[in-house]
């Protein structure tokens, strides 16, 4: 019987062996470094005085975070816009096994189909932390030493900025068990991908926008999993861009991530009696 270390090792080199991985992070890289980049650029300019505000499009500087609250706002968008790749790895490798048909051989080798998906869970949550790893080499690589050039302090010798670092990459590892879960809900790879774009992209921010004006949807709005998330790392673009602030009965952390843990859980679990253990051919 194969045991629960080999089953993860072979899950490792299924996705290891591909170049989905490496291609997603190099995206994940770029796309974070040019947003971390250049809004502390453009923030940090107009904190200190080098960009004038009239010059950046804006009236004044009310509603600009200020020298300290920028630094980690700047380093949450490796989570607060990159939670998306975390889940896209998760489920294309996970309905990748349906579409090439590679459970059947997989499920000869390890008839235990629960050590299976236990296995695929610890190992997409190990790549989900690297991939908050790399989000965060953007966010802070780029962000710190932008800020700094513009006499913003980055805050490297703060405590709390290295919770916020430990935090996301918790945060990338759940959402890497959340895209698993989704993946054998929808085992279909074209509908998942649809349902990740469409949902990360589109339906949860106006969903979180929507919910911001009211107090009462405020505190319905932070049970949404990229608000969850926001909670559990500390800092976010959305909370700042609230009419609200954010502030109506926001999650502490850790209850954040007992919300996002529990979407990761939900999933996982659903889409294992959903469609796990179904005959496959």
């Amino acid at each position: 019987m194969t045991t629960l270390g080999n089953t993860i090792a072979a899950e490792f080199a299924k996705l290891l062996t591909t170049r989905l991985w490496w291609i997603l992070a190099l995206v994940l890289f770029g796309y974070i470094g040019l947003l971390a980049g250049g809004l502390a650029a453009l923030f940090a300019g107009i904190s200190s005085g080098a960009i004038s505000p009239d010059a950046a499009g804006s009236s004044g500087s009310g509603g600009l975070p200020d020298f300290g609250t920028l630094p980690p706002l700047i380093y949450s968008f490796a989570s607060s816009v990159g939670y998306v790749f975390p889940v896209l790895i998760g489920a294309l490798a996970t309905t990748g096994e349906f579409r090439h048909q590679t459970l059947t051989p997989t499920f000869l080798a390890s008839p235990r189909r629960g050590q299976v998906l236990g296995a695929k869970v610890i190992a997409l949550f190990v790549v989900g932390a690297v991939f908050g790893i790399v989000a965060l080499a953007a966010s802070v690589g780029l962000g710190a030493p932008v800020m700094n050039a513009f006499d913003v302090d980055p805050l490297l010798t703060d405590s709390a900025t290295w919770a916020l670092i430990a935090r996301t990459v918790l945060a990338m590892g759940l959402w890497a068990i959340i895209g698993v879960g989704l993946g054998v809900l929808v085992p279909n790879q074209v509908a998942s991908i649809v349902i990740v774009l469409a949902f990360t992209q589109f339906v949860e921010p106006l969903l979180r926008l929507a919910a911001s004006f009211l107090e009462v949807t405020a505190r319905i709005g932070n049970f949404l999993p990229g608000a969850a998330s926001d909670a559990l790392v500390g800092a976010s673009v959305f909370t700042m861009a609230s009419p609200t602030g954010g502030a109506a009965a926001a999650l502490d952390w850790w209850q954040g991530g007992l919300v996002l843990l529990a979407y990761a859980l939900v999933a996982t679990l659903g889409g294992y009696f959903a469609s796990w253990k179904r005959d496959v051919t």
